[in-house]
């Protein structure tokens, strides 16, 4: 997930515009289209709420032929062939339908659905990049998950563009 310093992750009507950063971080690494492409090979599943999975729509589908698992209490239809609509037990989704087939299910979103699956300790990892902008304003990302989680940091980036990328492992307890 992408934020901003102060925890927001769309503006209140939903625009990412801001996500361009203007900011040049002379010791930061360089993100290249090959890191970026390496990535998201690595990614065999996709997770997202039924907004994030219309958005998507919307932004030109960036997820190809990957498996993507939309979960849903409406009544929503695709032509796609990857994607699959899912209502029900969330551990039951990961445990008997996603790890047995995906070894990396990356949970895209929205903030309910990241919520969820950290209410119910379902999420092995969080990575979030922060952008170099206070919004003041927006969409939170985390606002009352509801349960503590200790986390181990296993890895900070900093980028040339001014963001700053946090890899966590939650810990099992």
């Amino acid at each position: 997930m992408v934020s901003s310093l102060d925890g927001f992750i769309a503006k209140k009507d939903n625009s990412v515009s801001w996500l361009e950063a203007h900011d040049i971080y002379e010791k930061g690494v360089t993100l290249t289209e090959e890191d970026i492409t390496a990535f998201i090979k690595g990614i065999d599943c996709y997770v997202m709420g039924s907004i994030t999975y219309e958005h998507a729509l919307k932004l030109g589908w960036p997820y190809g032929d990957v498996p993507v698992m939309v979960l849903s209490n409406r009544h929503l239809v695709s032509d796609r062939k990857n994607v699959k609509f899912y209502s029900g037990d969330l551990a039951k989704l990961v445990n008997d339908i996603l790890k047995p087939q995906h070894q990396n299910t990356w949970l895209v979103g929205g903030t309910k659905v990241v919520k969820e699956f950290l209410r119910q300790k379902l999420a092995d990892e969080i990575i979030i990049s922060i952008m170099p902008i206070i919004l003041g304003d927006g969409i939170l990302f985390f606002d009352y998950v509801g349960v503590e989680q200790r986390l181990h940091l296993k890895d900070v980036k900093g980028y040339q563009d001014g963001m700053v990328e946090l890899c966590y492992e939650i810990k099992k307890e």
